[in-house]
């Protein structure tokens, strides 16, 4: 008997999601949240309309299965194609020891498939991207190592 994939099949293995529209988006979205990144890692790639990101991905999914061990970040890449122009605010590209908080990632749309891919950082920075079409990629890339802090990432109120 066939059954429905379960969020817990899928608690050890590597993440590997793709998002084509809102709805999946925002599972990507919300597993990348409060991932961290030095500003040097992130790269827009012209030619293959990529933009790309290695973030230190906090594992929002031990934290929904209960788990008991200690908490957990795991390196991702994260691509968004399709991406025909970047543009940022708030952020001071000049700064090589910048690290970013990623908060969130929305989709705005702007007619025929087309819109703009905005990751909103915290500290009121922005990166926006716009798109021909919606494709982003949440990949897993290295093995879970113990996150420093040792606690869940938290947001003043």
């Amino acid at each position: 008997m066939t059954e429905d994939a379960r969020f817990e099949d899928a608690y050890e293995a590597a993440l590997h999601l793709r998002a084509l529209d809102v709805e999946d988006l925002q599972v990507i979205s919300t597993l990348a949240q409060d991932a961290v990144l030095p500003a040097t890692e992130m790269k827009w790639d012209r030619h293959h309309r990529r933009f790309a990101l290695l973030i230190n991905r906090f594992r929002w999914e031990d934290v929904a299965n209960g788990t008991q061990r200690s908490y957990e970040r795991v390196q991702s890449l994260l691509f968004v194609d399709e991406v025909t122009k970047v543009a940022s605010q708030g952020l001071d590209r000049t700064d090589k020891q910048l690290i970013l908080s990623l908060l969130s990632i929305a989709f705005v749309p702007a007619g025929d498939g087309t819109g703009r891919v905005e990751l909103t950082l915290a500290g009121d920075g922005t990166i926006a991207l716009e798109v021909e079409a919606l494709d982003v990629t949440l990949k897993d890339v290295t093995r879970p190592y113990v996150a420093p802090s040792r606690k869940v990432p938290g947001h003043p109120e």
